[in-house]
């Protein structure tokens, strides 16, 4: 611990010095030349010993009261290379070299280059810091600042990649000896890049600098912001609050980020997801640490954006699965692991199959068929949906021309391949090799297309119709679901999303009035109409009486490679045979339960296995002697007894269907 320092009294026959006198003498005569100095805290930060000519310089009356903090009478030098305040400097209790500082005093001139060493005691136990200053000479200066370059980031003025990368790898090294935790908090903006790319360079640049500050002014003094490119931002706490403060901070920034940005006069509105990971829990090593982060960051944006994740051992599990798949997915082309399936696309008017939707379908040889929700995603990350894509148009236009000429082949566009300048060119040649009459093939495209709505997309539209080809416009009503989509994109039909058909022909359902609503504005415009996701036979009329002119779902067949296609071609001509389901079924839950018939003045005792809100599955000996149209009453809810009807009945199990729902009679 560094004092005054008293030297030994002389006597005429001095002794040898000792190693502890040898270093009280040279500390004294480095205390003595003005440009080095000393000074030493308590594990509360309290400065007990600064050398004496800092101590006139500073001239702060805490310092001699004895109750001042390093903190409290020096700051981080703003033209430094240091993004990080003092406070959160030495409460890191991990060694620091060279950190320029100035006085908190601005009437106070000079500029000091400060060093500090953590102390603890034989337990290991934080005792404090040890440490030495230095005036900066004019040389110093101008490498402090070359260095500030190299590790500031030009535009925000915020630590770059190297200088956080630097800061965390020697926090980590801290924290094995026992110290703070340190927490790191990966951070992505959401939307970002529609503003760079549709508002230009310039508004984006300005934005980050904004983002920037309100990420700043969130952290304060608690920890280190950092840029590391483009819209990705780094944060590191280390104290011994880091781990309850994250989360905190995190919603902090969150709500901070997204509200609105003016600039250039604009509304401007983006949003930030954020992942965190905890050393040590989470990773002891700078490249651990970060790969977790950036996983749970993935995670958050992958849960809707506009939150913060955790790290968690199930993310790392998902991310080795999902490359497992990225390394087999750029082999399941060439190895003939996918093929195309097609499913009957029905008319209305003909009850004919008059088309077919093309869908990619893997096949693995170990991990069997693969979910496309699962893949084609992971082929629009790594590059591969434009080959799969043409793959699958090449195969499904040479399918189909084998097809009567009344059948129509529909394949989807990805937003990737309908952003793709070859794509008129890549249709055109498929159909050329085919051969193709152009407009028995349909293009389905979604919403999403128009999210970077511009010349180039008009100039698509226009390529695309002007080869003949078909436009329909997939899934609406799940996206945006603008009408000006209709006004100005030239497209032949809509395919109403199956979460509007399913469910629509329930009593009380507002589906049916959106599909109506939709079927009308189509006909209006001159456009088809198709109706995906039917499932039952008994919907097949109801989507008729709607006015829809198409039908497509496992009602009339799942999707089937092209030999069953074939097969089923042999009859062309003849009615489409419907496969699915009689009757549409509200949700059903399983139960087991015993429960009261009462028929004809009788009382049998039933067990009820499946109840929805308009009936129940029940078995019992007695139901052999019950025909279909009886009526019943049935005691399975206290105090309720449900009037129903025998709807089916065989080997002692029947259905019945209640006369009013659960729900109604439940309110009576």
């Amino acid at each position: 611990m560094l004092r005054h320092f008293r030297p030994p009294a002389r006597s005429n026959d001095p002794l040898p010095a000792t190693e502890g006198e040898r270093s009280i003498r040279l500390v004294n005569a480095f205390g003595a030349v003005e440009a080095v100095w000393f000074w030493e805290t308590d594990s509360y930060g309290n400065i007990t010993y600064i050398s004496n000519h800092i101590r006139r310089i500073i001239c702060s009356p805490k310092l001699d009261s004895g109750t001042a903090t390093l903190p409290q009478i020096l700051e981080i030098d703003p033209e430094g290379v240091s993004s990080r305040t003092l406070h959160f400097q030495m409460s890191t209790k991990a060694g620091f070299r060279n950190v320029g500082v100035r006085a908190i005093d601005q009437s106070i001139a000079g500029f000091w280059s400060i060093s500090g060493e953590p102390r603890s005691d034989s337990r290991g136990v934080f005792q404090g810091y040890v440490g030495s200053g230095n005036d900066l000479a004019e040389s110093r200066r101008t490498q402090a600042d070359i260095t500030r370059l190299a590790y500031t980031d030009a535009l925000t003025g915020l630590a770059n990649r190297e200088r956080m990368r630097s800061t965390l790898e020697r926090l980590l090294l801290a924290r094995q000896s026992g110290f703070h935790p340190t927490v790191l908090l990966l951070l992505d903006l959401d939307r970002f890049k529609a503003v760079n790319d549709t508002l230009g360079h310039q508004v984006g640049d300005e934005l980050l600098k904004q983002v920037a500050q309100r990420i700043q002014r969130v952290v304060g003094s608690d920890g280190a912001v950092g840029r590391l490119g483009g819209d990705e931002f780094k944060v590191i706490l280390a104290n011994d609050n880091a781990r309850r403060d994250a989360e905190a901070i995190a919603k902090d920034i969150i709500h901070s980020a997204s509200q609105p940005y003016f600039i250039a006069s604009a509304p401007i509105t983006i949003g930030c997801s954020i992942g965190i990971a905890v050393a040590p829990e989470h990773g002891q090593t700078v490249e651990t640490l970060v790969r977790n982060a950036d996983l749970a960051l993935y995670s958050a944006k992958d849960g809707g954006r506009g939150r913060h994740r955790f790290f968690a051992d199930d993310m790392l599990t998902e991310a080795t699965h999902r490359k497992d798949l990225e390394n087999e997915l750029r082999q399941a082309l060439n190895l003939d692991q996918l093929y195309v399936a097609y499913q009957p696309v029905v008319s209305m008017v003909t009850s004919r199959i008059v088309g077919y939707e093309a869908l990619v379908r893997w096949e693995h040889p170990l991990r069997g068929a693969i979910s496309p929700a699962e893949f084609i995603p992971i082929a629009e990350d790594i590059g591969l949906i434009d080959s799969i894509g043409e793959w699958v148009l090449r195969t499904a236009v040479a399918d189909c021309a084998t097809w009567p000429s009344g059948i129509r082949i529909a394949v989807n566009v990805s937003p990737i391949q309908f952003s793709n300048p070859k794509l008129p060119s890549i249709v055109a040649n498929a159909l050329a090799s085919a051969p193709l009459e152009a407009d028995r093939l349909e293009l389905e495209i979604t919403e999403s297309v128009f999210l970077n709505e511009d010349s180039c997309t008009d100039q698509m539209f226009k390529a695309l119709k002007g080869l003949g080809v078909r436009l329909a416009l997939d899934d609406f009503g799940t996206g945006y679901s603008s009408l000006g989509y209709l006004k100005n994109a030239p497209f032949d039909k809509i395919k109403i999303d199956q979460s509007f058909v399913r469910g629509a022909i329930v009593a009380g359902n507002r589906n049916a009035a959106i599909i109506r609503a939709i079927v009308t504005l189509a006909d209006t415009l001159g456009m088809e109409t198709t109706a995906e996701g039917v499932e039952q036979q008994d919907e097949i009329a109801f989507i008729r009486e709607l006015g829809c002119s198409h039908i497509q779902g496992y009602v009339y067949g799942r999707p089937a490679r092209i030999e069953h296609v074939m097969a089923c071609l042999a009859s062309y001509g003849e009615s489409a045979k419907a496969v699915g389901h009689r009757i549409s079924r509200a949700p059903r839950e399983t139960v087991l339960r015993k429960a009261q018939l009462l028929h004809d003045g009788n009382v049998s005792q039933v067990i009820v296995r499946n109840v929805s809100s308009n009936g129940a599955m029940i078995e019992g000996c007695i139901l052999g002697n019950l025909d279909i149209g009886n009526n019943v009453s049935i005691y399975i809810f206290s105090g309720k007894v449900l009037s129903a009807t025998i709807i089916w009945s065989d080997n002692g199990k029947a259905w019945i269907s209640f006369n009013k729902s659960i729900e109604q009679n439940l309110i009576e």
